[in-house]
């Protein structure tokens, strides 16, 4: 293990919070390290690996589509980009039929951006607080984190944050000015905390009388995780655009931004990807959506996000504040630092993720089973004791 790590370590930008562990081996819900020791997977790529890991269908697309044709940028037609746009829209409102392909959530939360003020000819956009849209510099614009923000400001000019679930707050920020107000429909990196529906409905009805446009990431709820194909779903709303990207391919990246005719027509290259709907990643997505239609993985996220949330809800600890969560996007709320839990978890045979400072976040591949959320729970349990 210390060879992988230290060969790793000489060369890393030093970025990241990296763990003194190498994950080199996973099926469905569990890795593996270099030694062999086996972990239930509560990280799940951080969204993206919904579909869990080494999906023999995903794997076979990728295989057979590399040896044809990985590469054909959107100057041409493509059969499996053509199948991709198909596959999402067997899931997407009808009303949001055009979709442009990119490589990764913060991508697909940039060109959104770009759309709406295209789109409106306005420059002004809401978002909200505690929201995380990526760390491109328009994404970063919209992401409430100062930690994040305050090393490259000043930021895009005429953005702005509204506090998160306030209705109140939406009919002073949402004006004729605004070119978009952006939301996530559950909270992800912000504490795992689910929008009510009464805020996103306010969202929906100023936004189209003030001819805002309502851009909905749904970079982590997508595919299948809160318990329906999108997240939208859940909450009856139809946004204008919608952002989607991790578990899209089935761990390949790929991103996508789905939207209305509302946003009118666009100039010639205005917006480009050179790697955007290339045929390798969209082979992979043809097959993981394939693979989430018959697995049921939107009802098992359903049903074993209710096991886990209950689960959760039921551990008697003085440190647990609060847990809450949609489908299989779970938080528990200490009254302390989740630094210590996260570790003890990882001792435990558990990997899961921080979200803030005192929140577990656990997103887990979809694929899951009802005994391995039940170790899950009873490792939670311990690592509080």
């Amino acid at each position: 293990m210390t060879d992988f790590i230290s060969r790793e370590a000489a060369h890393t930008s030093g970025l990241y919070h990296k763990r003194e562990i190498a994950i080199v081996h996973g099926k469905d819900a569990l890795v593996w390290d270099v030694d062999g020791r086996e972990y239930i997977d509560c990280v799940g790529g951080q969204g993206s690996a919904n579909l869990g890991h080494g999906n023999v269908a995903v794997a076979e697309a990728i295989g057979a589509q590399a040896r044809i044709l990985a590469t054909c940028t959107e100057l041409f037609y493509n059969d499996r980009r053509a199948e991709a746009y198909e596959a999402l829209a067997r899931h997407l409102p009808a009303e949001l039929d055009r979709v442009f392909l990119c490589n990764s959530g913060t991508e697909a939360v940039e060109g959104a951006i770009k759309l709406a003020f295209l789109a409106t000819k306005r420059r002004g956009v809401v978002a909200t607080m505690r929201g995380f849209h990526g760390k491109t510099l328009g994404a970063l614009s919209a992401t409430w984190g100062q930690e994040y923000r305050e090393l490259f400001g000043p930021l895009l000019e005429g953005f702005s944050h509204v506090p998160f679930n306030r209705t109140e707050a939406l009919d002073a920020a949402i004006s004729t000015d605004t070119a978009a107000f952006i939301l996530e429909l559950v909270q992800g990196e912000g504490g795992v905390r689910p929008a009510s529906l009464e805020f996103v409905r306010e969202a929906e009805r100023i936004c189209r009388a003030r001819g805002a446009m309502l851009i909905v990431d749904e970079v982590q709820t997508g595919f299948c995780r809160t318990g329906t194909m999108f997240a939208i779903e859940r909450y009856a709303v139809v946004p204008d655009l919608l952002c989607l990207a991790k578990s899209i391919a089935g761990g390949v990246p790929m991103g996508a931004i789905a939207f209305s005719r509302a946003v009118g027509e666009l100039p010639k290259r205005a917006h480009s990807s050179t790697f955007g709907g290339n045929p390798l990643a969209c082979a992979s997505a043809v097959a993981a959506i394939g693979e989430m239609e018959r697995l049921g993985l939107a009802r098992n996220a359903a049903e074993r996000g209710a096991q886990l949330l209950e689960g959760l809800s039921g551990i008697r600890s003085p440190k647990v504040r609060e847990v809450r969560g949609l489908g299989l996007l779970v938080g528990m709320e200490l009254k302390e630092n989740a630094g210590g839990t996260i570790r003890a978890l990882q001792t435990e045979g558990v990997l899961a993720l921080g979200a803030g400072p005192t929140v577990l976040r656990y997103l887990p591949p979809l694929v899951i089973t009802q005994a391995q959320i039940a170790r899950v729970i009873e490792a939670t349990a311990r690592s509080l004791a």
